[in-house]
């Protein structure tokens, strides 16, 4: 076990009293301010739901319906909290079924705690029953893992485990522990974690590279700012709006860093990336200084690295030393917390307006507007277009809704069209784009922001990947509003068979069941609309209900996203039809 350093006050170190290891899960739980976990309950964990039950007044337990399901519900939890999401699984198969929502959550940067049971020391390596060795499954895919064989260990594994999750650039851990583990008894007590040795998740920031990141700025004639959650893991949204605001330069967001700004702020330029706007992505290779704040330049982002921003200085902003250099070499590279580093450098940054440039984006997004927006979100068409649903979602709820969005086409279009006034109101599969997440994540979003209004979005191949969280849904009363926008087919991969493999539409046609009824079948509130005239009431109707409300839009078949980079081109290479 690494030396930990601990923080020894009366307000972190319980007294030492004799219970079970299963008990101190709950107890180490407790403390480091859990109240609420997902999970599925097996064999080889059941020593901890039995304490779970003497605990309900405590610790609330949601049970999903299926362990991938848990993990995307806490991570929806986590990302409009920002606390650590907590899973917990059996061993096997219940195990294994974390692995998909763990290795999202690394790629995102998403904090969570997956606490796994596993079959008794003495029968280790011997393929007992629901045996799987998940800490070198789960290695690769997240940011600590331990196997804790004794009863003891438990304490300070779990506190290490909260502090690695949260700090830093924030990820996934997963413990995994024995039966035997949380059946015995040990002499308890806690103290919170407040390092590591060799783990530094706060790196020092270098004045003088932020001095020559003001330098550069001050200087340039086109400055470009692409944010993305950085900031807001950061909570440096304030410190984001300050810079844009005084130097006057354009800003642009990643799937992942939407909602950090108000998507209306008049130096808010839209998104970059595969399907970003024409003005962003285009305008990459024209501008004269890059400040990437809190982004880790995805290759859906970059597209070819070959031809990406070679023209500009790159001044990198990050609190994870391994993303600088790694796709795009930096001019000057700022390592640390958004929050702090960016507060450090506001003083040293001097008044600007940039006019002109920004009227190059003013024009950019005149012709998108002219050749796609007005076509996306005002159609003349006969059919419902997934812009124009979007759309009536943000007037409906002000803007003030979290959008919970799955992976393809309506994904996509979400992230274009949906507008935000409050930060962590984006919720989305970014970097390992899963399908299935949404529905899950919703639940968790809702749970940890019961005050503000959760609308799913999804499409009718993603929906059915995790279907069953219909029945958490159902058992807890979650009012989540979900929208699945049908278009009967695996609308992204049509995309691509469509422009890139001469339409020949392999398996991406869906032949679906009757949502409205399954939905029904759960006891929630359904309606299926095909037509305009229906829309708008529709959605005040689902926005207005105190309940779980379920809404299936048929939209157009064989409809486009656009703006679109072909992958690997070059972001000049944009398309818009």
């Amino acid at each position: 076990m690494e030396t930990l350093k601990k923080e020894k006050t009366a307000s972190t170190k319980q007294n030492t009293k004799r219970i079970s290891g299963a008990e101190a899960i709950i107890h180490c739980l407790l403390a480091e301010g859990v109240d609420l976990i997902y999970g599925y309950p097996g064999g080889a964990i059941m020593p901890l739901y039995d304490e779970l039950y003497k605990f309900q007044d405590k610790l609330t337990h949601i049970l999903t319906r299926h362990e991938q399901g848990a993990t995307h519900a806490a991570q929806g939890y986590a990302r409009v909290t920002g606390k650590v999401g907590v899973a917990v699984a059996t061993s096997g198969p219940g195990a294994t079924n974390l692995i998909t929502g763990i290795a999202d959550a690394q790629i995102d940067s998403t904090p969570m705690v997956c606490i796994t049971g596993q079959v008794a020391r003495h029968l280790l390596g011997s393929d007992a029953f629901q045996e799987t060795d998940i800490i070198g499954i789960s290695t690769p895919v997240t940011k600590w893992n331990c196997q804790v064989t004794k009863a003891s260990e438990i304490p300070e594994v779990l506190a290490k485990a909260f502090y690695i999750a949260r700090s830093g650039r924030p990820g996934p851990v997963l413990v995994d522990i024995t039966k035997n583990a949380q059946i015995d008894e040990f002499d308890f007590s806690y103290e919170h974690c407040t390092g590591v040795r060799s783990y530094n998740p706060y790196p020092k920031p270098d004045i003088k590279a932020i001095e020559e990141a003001a330098n550069l700025i001050n200087a340039a004639k086109k400055p470009f700012i692409v944010f993305g959650q950085g900031v807001i893991l950061g909570e440096a949204e304030e410190q984001l709006k300050t810079l844009v605001e005084k130097a006057g330069i354009p800003a642009a967001w990643t799937i992942l860093g939407l909602s950090a700004m108000d998507t209306e702020h008049p130096l808010n330029v839209g998104m970059v990336g595969m399907h970003g706007n024409y003005g962003p992505n285009l305008l990459t290779n024209e501008c004269d200084v890059l400040i990437a704040i809190g982004m880790r330049f995805d290759d859906r982002v970059t597209g070819s690295l070959d031809t990406y921003a070679k023209q500009a200085k790159i001044i990198h902003f990050d609190i994870d030393p391994a993303e600088i250099n790694k796709n795009v070499k930096a001019d000057v590279a700022v390592l640390g917390d958004s929050k702090v580093t960016l507060d450090l450098l506001l003083p040293m940054i001097k008044t600007n307006t940039h006019e002109s440039w920004h009227n190059e984006f003013k024009k950019k997004y005149e012709i998108e507007f002219d050749q796609i927006i007005k076509n996306d979100v005002y159609p003349t068409k006969d059919r419902l277009t997934m812009a124009e649903v979007i759309e009536e979602i943000n007037i409906a709820s002000g803007h003030k809704a979290i959008i919970v969005s799955d992976v393809g086409q309506h994904q996509m279009i979400a992230c274009r069209y949906a507008k935000f006034k409050q930060t962590k109101s984006n919720v989305t599969s970014g970097g390992l784009g899963t399908m299935g997440f949404a529905l899950p994540a919703a639940i968790g979003a809702k749970m940890g922001a019961m005050d503000r209004e959760v609308v799913a979005i999804i499409g009718d191949g993603g929906y059915q990947m995790t279907i069953q969280e219909l029945g958490t849904i159902f058992q807890n009363k979650t009012p989540v509003k979900i929208v699945v926008l049908n278009n009967d087919h695996l609308g992204m991969v049509r995309q691509w068979q469509e422009l890139f493999f001469e339409s020949r539409y392999a398996s991406t046609v869906m032949v679906n069941p009757d949502f409205v009824k399954i939905a029904e079948g759960y006891h929630i509130q359904s309606k299926r609309i095909s037509e305009r005239k229906d829309l708008k009431a529709t959605i005040k109707e689902m926005l207005a209900s105190k309940d779980a409300y379920f809404l299936e839009v048929k939209v157009e078949k064989e409809d486009n996203v656009f703006p679109m980079i072909p992958s690997g081109a070059s972001v000049s290479d944009i398309r818009l039809k």
